[in-house]
């Protein structure tokens, strides 16, 4: 009897713990004339960071690995081929033109850990295009006129400390890359204004996660929300009127983790003034990366 009741306690600790991990995402909109938040797609497996295509019509997410094409009418998901890139992590997005997605792919080519470096590939599909030879690099942010990109990456300094900085480089590779921060602590999510003259991001060099903004050669880094929240990934909208962050309610320290109480914030760039628009249950994966609709009438993100 010992031995059984063991053993159907065994069963049930094995059932709780996979119910546990298992997590229901779901792809939403928001319009911002409304508050209105629809729900585009949703499954029983994680998926993450939705960027908007320029025709309007779908939302690319990366799942498992494989970037999809979310339809925004019918919800329905189409995988878009990467060739060898099949461990692509949730920073992607998309050239000014729609005709290129730029991708992190985890590279095993690189080290043995698979580090992530930075491709491109046509939005059609097909093989990807190697762009930083060094790794880890993680992309953010292309400039409007579509010849530079921004990225993190963790490089080791004359100390020969590692830490992540904000670097750029030419779309095409082929170059050193620019290094454009070096306070200590994380910067990460570097994304250009509309009409490139900055980049936003958010730093971890005060000792708590905030949304600063620097000129696009990296000069001039300027506080842009200083409160008590962990704030990250500002993306500015396409008309250049806001930016839209996530923030946690509970200070994370430098980490992003998932599955987390958080908020949507707007800030108004005129005015300074910071809203809250939603609360929800999110973090890694939830926006990541630009996700603004062409007409910076909606944006996507997803909650778990």
């Amino acid at each position: 009897m010992r031995h059984t009741l063991s053993f159907c306690f065994l069963i049930l600790l094995n059932t709780l713990t996979a119910l546990a991990q298992r997590v229901t995402s779901q792809l939403e909109t928001y319009e911002l004339a409304t508050g209105k938040r629809t729900i585009v797609h949703r499954d029983t497996v994680r998926f993450e960071a939705p960027n908007w295509t320029r025709d309007g019509q779908s939302l690319i997410i990366n799942q498992q690995g494989k970037l999809y094409r979310v339809a925004l009418k019918t919800g329905q998901k189409e995988v878009i081929n990467t060739d060898f890139a099949t461990a692509c992590n949730n920073d992607h997005g998309l050239t000014p033109d729609g005709l290129t997605i730029i991708i992190s792919h985890n590279d095993k080519r690189a080290t043995a850990n698979g580090n992530s470096r930075v491709f491109t590939v046509p939005l059609g599909g097909g093989t990807p295009k190697l762009i930083t030879e060094k790794s880890p690099s993680y992309w953010h942010g292309v400039s409007p006129d579509g010849k530079t990109l921004a990225y993190v990456g963790e490089r080791a300094g004359p100390d020969g400390k590692k830490d992540f900085d904000i670097y750029t480089m030419p779309i095409n590779g082929g170059t050193e890359e620019t290094r454009l921060t070096t306070s200590t602590g994380l910067d990460d999510g570097p994304e250009y204004s509309p009409d490139g003259k900055y980049i936003y991001f958010n730093s971890f060099r005060t000792g708590l996660m905030q949304i600063w903004r620097m000129n696009a050669d990296g000069s001039q880094p300027t506080h842009l929300v200083n409160d008590a929240y962990a704030s990250w990934f500002p993306h500015p909208s396409p008309d250049g009127k806001y930016i839209v962050f996530i923030s946690y309610l509970q200070d994370q320290g430098g980490a992003h983790p998932a599955d987390k109480d958080v908020m949507l914030r707007l800030m108004d760039l005129k005015s300074g003034n910071v809203r809250e628009l939603m609360r929800f249950r999110g973090g890694q994966g939830t926006i990541n990366v630009p996700s603004w609709s062409p007409d910076s009438k909606h944006f996507g993100f997803v909650s778990y």
